[in-house]
């Protein structure tokens, strides 16, 4: 005997929510962010992400406080052993002063014959993704962020204690919305896509 599922109900509230979503830039966001109660809704929202094979290549480490302090200090030290435009160097450590709050991402690909470790970086950037979408439906500004830090090997194993393959798919700065952003162009759906029946 066969049951019949009934067909998905249109949810126009969220379809609105997506096609108006725009990332709030990092710099217009100001304390509060959001607290441990509301962020680990967050989170827990955030992680319903597609997962080919239920892998959970990814993880979580929230950042606040001394914590930010300390990965703004390291990008600064390591900005400078590379030689890299002071501006440059600055711009990156700002990410840290400045930010509220912070969720970092880690793609962490694990070993799988049938699993291809791309796939699992792209669950690791639909996470990133996610986050930003599940904090902004939660009414906080959101803005996915990573910069040249989120492959250097120094950077990853001083400030976060991991070695390739993982990296930081994205840091996501959480916080106030202080100014609503104008809208941007947006890509033109024609140029974008193909529709092919043959």
């Amino acid at each position: 005997m066969t049951h019949s599922i009934p067909p998905l109900a249109p949810n126009a509230e969220a379809t609105a929510f997506l096609a108006a979503r725009r990332s709030r830039p990092a710099k217009t966001l100001a304390a509060p962010a959001p607290d441990r109660a509301a962020l680990s809704a967050i989170l827990e929202t955030a992680l319903r992400v597609p997962d080919h094979g239920k892998l959970e290549p990814w993880r979580l480490v929230v950042l606040s406080g001394a914590a930010l302090d300390r990965l703004a200090a390291l990008t600064e030290r390591l900005g400078r052993a590379r030689g890299l435009d002071p501006e440059h160097t600055a711009k990156a450590r700002a990410m840290f002063d400045a930010a509220p709050g912070m969720v970092g991402v880690i793609s962490d690909p694990l070993p799988s014959g049938k699993i291809p470790q791309v796939e699992q970086i792209l669950s690791a950037g639909a996470l990133c993704h996610n986050l930003v979408c599940a904090a902004q439906a939660a009414g906080w500004g959101a803005n996915w962020l990573s910069g040249w830090m989120a492959t250097d090997t120094d950077f990853l194993r001083d400030g976060f204690d991991i070695e390739p393959p993982a990296f930081l798919a994205g840091l996501i700065v959480l916080g106030t919305e202080t100014v609503v952003p104008p809208e941007r162009p947006r890509p033109d759906p024609q140029a974008k896509i193909a529709w092919v029946d043959a």
